[in-house]
């Protein structure tokens, strides 16, 4: 008996369950101040407990003020909303599984840390010597391009440029429906801020793109996977989820998916398009790998004519990530709103990093960097696909171009110990539970070929695997 419940400890355990779901979905904010707690009798059935245990919980919820109790009504949330939390959000992941705790590793890593996890090109792949000179042509340039803000759309130059390099992929956009951002990741939180109020469910891949888990629990988001194909996103699942959660949004990549390097099909994008104008679906189309294709593939945004799509970029993983830039391209009656929220969050934005990105890509350099750039990727996919299979990893598919391998492991082996043993010895891996909301991808890995080079990072896997 425990002495200070007056309760057995295993009924004392389950209480605690009860107590610690709640103050979960509080913390997440899918229970707000005010509102209703799930019946005794459907919170019981969900926690398959007893109604006994649930009263219990609930009850001493209301004792230390976190719920409260209306007599022939029910029980309502009275807490004030402690300052979000991302750690307390969803259950809590081991360190190496967690995505935050994976971009954290690798932008803080030095120079002996090896980073085949990672989602960016090394620094010696990048245009150096194009940025030093767009640079130097940029402090020659007036007073105002170096220390004034931005205009509330952004650069007009660049917006015209980037309407026209749209256009090459099928997209009319003008440069009036075109926001400049500073990066491809607050183009997403705008867009969220914009279109979200807490608890809206919005359905991603599985897996997808981690930090995109990470921003919608930010957002006080309800997050949706739907298995994801070769092509596309399992259609017969999607069709599903909209129906049984009536989302407010989809975000993907169409174009070299994050992790997997898959590629949409276009039969997959029709029938996705209509399925999303059938429920009023918005789409996030996350096209920041745009220029690694050797061949486009199809657009959501180009079928739908940026009517239920919104397309958005950056340079940050093909020029640089210090240079933050990165753009909307939004059905025009949304532009005065995502302006507001640009000037309400960033004020005038970086006009500097615009005016850079403009210089490079007005030189022809951005261009040769690219095509130099594309060759050089063929070739480490090449490199590290035979390098992995001569120790029994093998990728999920050959992907068309990127840099990215989703990669299976043999049966058996759980890729967060295999991570876990990879960091003892600097090397920072990404396991496939980080993209998957579902948490099904235990034996994946994915890798970025071109952090991939150095011969240490497979003699690791390999003692990892025996063990």
């Amino acid at each position: 008996m425990d002495d200070r419940t007056g309760i057995d400890g295993n009924e004392a355990t389950l209480v605690g369950a009860v107590m610690a779901r709640i103050r979960q979905r509080i913390a997440a904010r899918s229970l707000t101040p005010g509102a209703k707690l799930p019946s005794i009798r459907s919170f019981a059935r969900t926690m398959q407990v007893s109604t006994s245990t649930v009263v219990e919980a609930y009850e001493r919820l209301v004792a230390e003020g976190t719920i409260r109790s209306r007599p022939g009504s029910g029980f309502y949330v009275s807490s004030p909303l402690a300052p979000l939390s991302l750690a307390d959000v969803g259950p809590r992941l081991d360190r190496e599984i967690d995505p935050l705790w994976v971009s954290r590793q690798s932008l803080d890593a030095g120079g002996q840390v090896l980073k085949p996890g990672c989602g960016w090109l090394p620094a010696s792949w990048m245009p150096e010597g194009g940025l030093r000179r767009a640079l130097r042509t940029l402090a020659r340039a007036d007073d105002a391009a170096l220390t004034d803000y931005g205009t509330p759309l952004g650069l007009a130059p660049l917006r015209q440029l980037l309407a026209r390099r749209m256009g090459e992929h099928g997209i009319e956009a003008s440069p009036d429906q075109i926001v400049l951002t500073e990066s491809g990741t607050q183009a997403i939180d705008l867009l969220c801020r914009f279109l979200l109020e807490p608890g809206d469910t919005v359905l991603v891949d599985d897996p997808c793109y981690f930090n995109f888990h990470a921003l919608l629990r930010a957002h006080r988001a309800n997050i949706v996977g739907v298995p994801y194909t070769p092509s596309g996103p399992d259609i017969d699942l999607f069709a599903r989820a909209l129906s049984e959660h009536r989302p407010r949004l989809y975000i993907t990549n169409s174009a070299l998916h994050n992790p997997t390097g898959a590629t949409l099909s276009p039969v997959v994008a029709h029938r996705l398009l209509k399925l999303a104008d059938q429920s009023g679906l918005t789409i996030i189309e996350d096209d920041i790998f745009a220029d690694f294709e050797h061949t486009p593939a199809p657009r959501l945004a180009a079928f739908d004519g940026l009517d239920r799509v919104v397309h958005i970029g950056s340079f940050s993983k093909t020029l640089s990530a210090s240079v933050r830039c990165g753009f909307i391209a939004a059905p025009p009656d949304w532009i005065e709103g995502l302006t507001d929220l640009k000037i309400a969050t960033s004020f005038g934005g970086g006009r500097f990093a615009a005016e850079l990105v403009l210089t490079l890509l007005r030189d022809g350099s951005y261009r040769k960097h690219m095509e130099a750039l594309r060759l050089r990727l063929s070739r480490a996919m090449i490199d590290v696909t035979g390098r992995l299979a001569a120790i029994g990893i093998t990728p999920w598919i050959e992907p068309q171009a990127g840099m990215f391998l989703w990669c299976r492991l043999p049966d058996g082996i759980d890729a967060a110990e295999i991570a876990r043993h990879a960091l003892a010895a600097n090397i920072v891996l990404a396991p496939g539970n980080a993209f998957s909301l579902s948490r099904t991808a235990n034996s994946y890995l994915r890798f970025n070929v071109a952090q991939s080079g150095d011969q240490r990072i497979f003699e690791v896997l390999e003692k990892a695997m025996r063990g």
